[in-house]
C-alpha cells in the first residue's frame, strides 16, 4: 500500500503539478476560479494515472495540459489564453479517445470499467465548456454559466465516474449496477436542465440523489484494501451526498421560480466542500490502493467475412452435424435434435412481436434493414412462413470451423443470413453464429442446456456467451442478449419462443411453429 502511494504521489508530474497549481493560485484572478483549476492540473492528472499505463507520450502529453492551464492564469493576452484553452482541449479530446479505445477492446461486458471509459469521454465536454469560456465563445449563457459547467463535467462527470468504476472493481451488486447508469446519466441529465428546462434539472437532481445515497450506503459495507483508505472514500462519497441536498434546493429554487440558494454560496460552499473533501480525499484514497481492472480476454474464434455473404458452396443438410457435441441428446426428444441436424425437412412459422417502447426504432431500422438484407423482419405480428436453404460456407474465407449459412426469407425478401459454426472453451462447445452487416459483424455466441425436456440457447452465462459486434480487429461486447427455447409440441412438431433483451429491457419476441415438412 506504501508502495502504491508513494509511487502515485511522489513522482515529476503530480510534484510538478502541485507547483503549477501553486503558480496559477498566485496569478489568479478570482479564487473561484482554482476549483477548477485543481481538477485540471491536479486531480485529472492523477486519476489518469491509476486507470491506465502512462508511457512517455501520455506523460508528456499530461505534462502539456497542465502547463497551458498554469500558463492561461499567468498570461494576460487573450489571444494566448485562447491558444492555452485550445492545447487544454486538445488534451481531453485525447483522454476521450483514450476512454473510447477502452470501451472498443472491451464493450459492455463490465459496467466499472465502462464508467471509467465514459468519465473519460465526458472529461472532453469538460474541455468544451473550458474553451468557451476562455475564449468568450458566444453560447447563450453567461461566462459564470460556461465556467461552473465545465466544474460540473471536470468533478461529476470525470472524477465520479472514475471513482463509481474504481468501486466497482471491489463491489458488484445488483444495486450497484442498477445505480452505475443513473449517475453516468446523470451529468448531462442536469447540465440540460440547468441549460434549458429547471424541471429537468430538479428531476435529474432527485434521482441523482437517490443514486449517491445508495453509493454512500455501498461504501459503508464494502471492505477496501487500506482502513486509510475506506475513510477518504467514504468521506469523498458522504461529501457529495451533503452538496447535492444544496444542489436540489439551489434547483428547487430555479424551477419554481426565485433562487433559494445562491450562487455565490452554491460557489463558496458546494464548490469549495466539492474539491477539497470529494475531490482531494477521493483521489488520495484510490491513490493508497489502486484496485485490478477485473479483465476478460476473449479468445474463440471469429468470422472473418464482412458485409453482405455473396459466395456460398453445396448445401448441408442442418445447423450443426452433431447435436450431442452440445447437449446431453437422451434427455430430449428426437425431434429438437433431428431439426438442428436436419433442418432442411422443417417448415418454418414466425410471429413477430415488437415492444409498443421500441416500435418507432423498428421503423426507422425496418428503413435500413431493407437494404442490408439483415436482421429485416417484418413488422406485423403476422403469422408467416420463413423459407431459406442452409449452404456451405469457405473455411478460409470465414475462419471459422466447417461454417455453413442459414438464408431466411419471406415472399422472397431475406430477413436473415446467419452463418452458423461453433467452438470449444475449457471443454464445453459453444454455438458460434455470425451475421454479416457492413463492414462488420455481429457475433452470438450460445450456450446449449436442456431444461424440462426443451432445449435453451442463451447468450446469458460466465465465460464466452454473449452478443458482440466485430469490426476491423476490434470485438466489444453489446448490451443485447438473447434467451431462446424449444420444445416439442408433438411427434414432428416444435414451438420454440426467441426473446431478446436490450439493457436487459425486452424488445423483440418471436414465436416459432416448426413443422416436420
Amino acid at each position: 500500500m506504501k508502495v502504491s502511494l508513494r509511487r502515485n504521489l511522489f513522482n515529476s508530474t503530480i510534484l510538478a503539478g502541485i507547483l503549477l497549481f501553486l503558480a496559477a493560485s498566485l496569478a489568479a484572478d478570482s479564487t473561484y476560479l482554482l476549483i477548477l483549476t485543481a481538477a485540471q492540473i491536479v486531480f485529472v492528472p492523477l486519476m489518469l494515472r491509476e486507470i491506465i499505463v502512462v508511457g512517455r507520450k501520455y506523460t508528456l502529453l499530461i505534462w502539456i495540459g497542465m502547463i497551458s492551464i498554469a500558463l492561461w492564469h499567468i498570461l494576460s493576452s487573450d489571444p494566448w489564453k485562447t491558444v492555452c484553452a485550445a492545447i487544454y482541449l486538445l488534451f481531453t479530446l485525447t483522454v476521450a479517445m483514450s476512454g473510447l479505445r477502452r470501451f472498443f477492446n472491451r464493450g459492455f461486458v463490465n459496467l466499472a470499467e465502462f464508467s471509467i471509459d465514459m468519465g473519460m469521454m465526458y472529461l472532453f465536454i469538460g474541455g468544451l465548456w473550458f474553451f468557451a469560456f476562455a475564449a468568450h465563445v458566444e453560447t447563450g449563457f453567461s461566462p459564470l454559466i460556461n465556467w461552473l459547467t465545465a466544474i460540473h463535467f471536470h468533478y461529476s462527470a470525470f472524477l465520479l465516474p472514475v471513482s463509481l468504476g474504481l468501486f466497482g472493481r471491489l463491489h458488484d451488486s445488483k444495486l450497484y449496477r442498477g445505480i452505475v447508469p443513473l449517475i453516468l446519466a446523470g451529468p448531462m441529465l442536469v447540465a440540460i436542465g440547468i441549460t434549458f428546462w429547471p424541471i429537468l434539472e430538479l428531476l435529474s437532481v432527485l434521482v441523482y440523489i437517490f443514486a449517491l445515497y445508495s453509493l454512500i450506503i455501498l461504501a459503508y459495507r464494502t471492505r477496501f484494501p487500506a482502513r486509510l483508505q475506506g475513510v477518504l472514500i467514504r468521506l469523498s462519497y458522504s461529501a457529495l451526498g451533503v452538496t447535492i441536498l444544496f444542489s436540489m434546493l439551489y434547483a428547487a429554487g430555479g424551477s419554481l421560480g426565485g433562487y433559494r440558494v445562491s450562487v455565490d454560496f452554491m460557489l463558496a460552499f458546494h464548490g469549495f466542500v466539492n474539491c477539497v473533501c470529494f475531490g482531494l480525499f477521493g483521489v488520495l484514497g484510490w491513490c493508497i490502493a489502486v484496485p485490478p481492472a477485473r479483465l476478460v480476454n476473449w479468445s474463440f474464434p471469429v468470422s472473418k467475412i464482412r458485409g453482405k455473404l455473396t459466395q456460398t458452396g453445396s448445401p448441408v443438410q442442418g445447423l450443426v452435424d452433431d447435436m450431442a457435441l452440445f447437449v446431453d441428446t437422451s434427455v430430449l426428444p428426437r425431434t429438437i435434435t433431428h431439426f438442428y441436424e436436419h433442418t432442411d425437412q422443417y417448415r418454418l412459422f414466425a410471429s413477430v412481436k415488437w415492444s409498443p417502447w421500441f416500435k418507432p426504432f423498428a421503423v426507422i431500422y425496418k428503413l435500413i434493414s431493407r437494404q442490408t438484407q439483415q436482421l429485416n423482419l417484418p413488422l406485423s405480428g403476422k403469422r408467416t412462413e420463413m423459407t431459406g436453404e442452409i449452404t456451405a460456407v469457405d473455411s478460409l474465407a470465414d475462419g471459422r470451423h466447417r461454417p455453413r449459412a442459414w438464408v431466411r426469407k419471406v415472399r422472397n425478401q431475406t430477413v436473415f443470413t446467419a452463418i452458423y459454426s461453433q467452438h470449444e472453451t475449457a471443454g464445453k462447445a459453444y454455438m458460434n453464429i455470425a451475421l454479416p452487416l457492413p463492414f462488420s459483424t455481429m457475433i452470438g455466441i450460445l450456450e446449449l442446456k436442456e431444461k424440462d425436456k426443451s432445449l435453451i440457447l442463451s447468450s446469458r452465462g460466465e465465460g464466452d456467451p454473449g452478443i458482440y459486434f466485430a469490426v476491423g480487429g476490434s470485438l466489444f461486447r453489446l448490451p443485447l442478449s438473447e434467451h431462446f427455447q424449444i420444445e416439442e409440441k408433438q411427434a414432428g412438431m416444435l414451438g420454440a419462443h426467441h426473446k431478446m433483451k436490450i439493457f436487459g429491457v425486452s424488445f423483440l419476441e418471436i414465436h416459432y411453429h416448426i413443422e416436420h415438412k
